[in-house]
């Protein structure tokens, strides 16, 4: 980094490639940043020492579903909890607390969003063009819009099945939002009138997961338990354009370029098991989908070829819910060496999206509550359940099982240089505080000695 300093000062280099440079080192040091805390409780207003201990860093008490940023300022994190509780965040205004790092306590936040009992968040999101609103789906059947500020539902739309997951679409100027649900078809809810416009029908199985084209508002992809990803035009009356087939390399192009070769696309699957997490790349170039054969693979959705990329034998999935990966802002990687983050039960792994490299472990940390009658009202399981990138920043933010939520992190060698030479700057001013206290004591000594009485 200090040849690229100097070589900008030298104007050699443009602005443009220092900032690239400087965004890949910090993607590559990417970690856990174990001073970062969430809880729902302050520390303080806890009565013993063996409660502060236990509840001090937990979110949610029945574990954290789901989380999502808003992708306007980045600023403010919504978590979904295991008993349909629901949470707003401020990442701007911790308050630290040392040596415990920075304390995270919650602007706002509801124990109950469930009108029939206790059921689940499964996902939440923002409104897509307001972090004022916000969108929740449940267990309980429904899809409901909140306000941020009160956290009132304003409405509730009923699918009749356990949503697993919802989108809307950020590109377009329809509000409709696309629903997973236990039903086979992809329902599809319009905000504006309050109805269910229509269904998009073609699995066999129940949809995990869907998520619309970041740059075409009309078109949709969707991810089953019958191994099938299918895209869809909401626009056509026939509205499935096909399915992605995973033993097919060419796509639609064929071996020459004029489609000789090319399968049909209502036949094959994109996985062997459950299709339970789709995300697309900024562009819409891309697509990857993982599934309960615990495989990830990368679509070339100009041509809708499997490109084959390998992601070798550590990829653990086997939950039911939507376990969609993310992939950071292009910005932050070089030009097809794009980095996406896939959530293993207790790690998180980052891999080079072509090619299939291993990047980055990042291991989650332990849990915070202990064994006893404190925590065992709580699901304890570390399990990773959702991923989430801060929009403007290099960092990731974790949802956890055991209903805490964690922070990642860039660290580079000048940050560890930093805390080593503070930390040598605290070790000499105690050293020399132990100093000037013995001076004073002997010193007290003497006088003492002079002033006693003789024997």
């Amino acid at each position: 980094m200090n040849s690229f300093l100097l070589n900008r000062q030298l104007g050699s280099i443009s602005p443009q490639a220092l900032a690239k440079a400087q965004n890949e080192r910090l993607l590559e040091s990417i970690q856990a940043a174990p001073l970062v805390h969430f809880s729902n409780q302050h520390p303080t207003s806890v009565a013993t020492e063996q409660r502060v201990a236990a509840e001090k860093y937990i979110a949610h008490k029945a574990g954290v579903n789901s989380i999502t940023i808003d992708k306007f300022e980045g600023r403010y994190l919504l978590s979904g909890g295991a008993d349909s509780s629901v949470a707003i965040w401020d990442l701007e205004a911790g308050e630290k607390s040392p040596p415990n790092g920075i304390f995270h306590s919650p602007l706002s936040q509801v124990t109950r969003t469930s009108t029939e009992a206790s059921l689940g968040i499964t996902h939440i999101s923002f409104y897509p063009f307001d972090s004022l609103a916000f969108l929740t789906s449940g267990y309980d059947r429904t899809i409901k819009l909140f306000s941020s500020e009160t956290l009132v539902a304003s409405a509730t739309f009923n699918i009749g099945s356990t949503v697993y997951c919802h989108d809307t679409s950020t590109a377009g100027s329809h509000l409709l939002v696309a629903c997973a649900s236990q039903h086979p078809t992809v329902r599809l809810v319009d905000l504006r009138s309050g109805d269910s416009t229509h269904t998009l029908a073609g699995h066999s199985g129940s949809v995990l997961t869907v998520a619309w084209h970041p740059k075409n508002e009309h078109i949709l992809a969707s991810g089953a338990t019958d191994g099938c990803c299918r895209l869809w035009d909401v626009r056509r009356s026939v509205s499935s354009l096909g399915v992605l087939d995973m033993d097919d390399g060419i796509g639609v192009t064929g071996h020459d370029g004029k489609g000789t070769g090319a399968r049909r696309r209502e036949r094959g699957k994109a996985h062997t098991g459950a299709v339970n997490g789709i995300s697309w790349t900024e562009d819409g170039q891309y697509l990857i989908s993982t599934g309960h054969d615990e495989r990830m693979r990368v679509w070339n959705m100009s041509t809708g070829a499997n490109t084959l990329a390998n992601f070798g034998p550590v990829i653990k999935n086997g939950h039911k819910g939507n376990l969609s990966p993310i992939i950071p802002p292009s910005h932050l990687s070089p030009p097809g060496k794009e980095t996406v983050f896939f959530l293993n039960p207790r790690e998180i792994l980052g891999f080079d999206m072509h090619s299939g490299t291993l990047q980055k472990r990042l291991r989650a940390p332990g849990n915070n509550a202990p064994d006893g009658p404190l925590g065992s009202i709580r699901n304890l399981k570390s399990r990773i359940s959702a991923l989430s990138w801060r929009a403007h920043h290099v960092e990731m933010y974790s949802a956890h099982a055991d209903g805490s939520i964690h922070s990642w992190q860039p660290r580079t060698w000048e940050d560890v240089a930093a805390d080593e030479e503070e930390e040598e700057m605290t070790e000499s001013s105690d050293a020399e505080t132990a100093n000037r206290k013995r001076k004073r004591d002997e010193l007290d000594q003497i006088m003492r000695d002079l002033v006693r009485k003789p024997r």
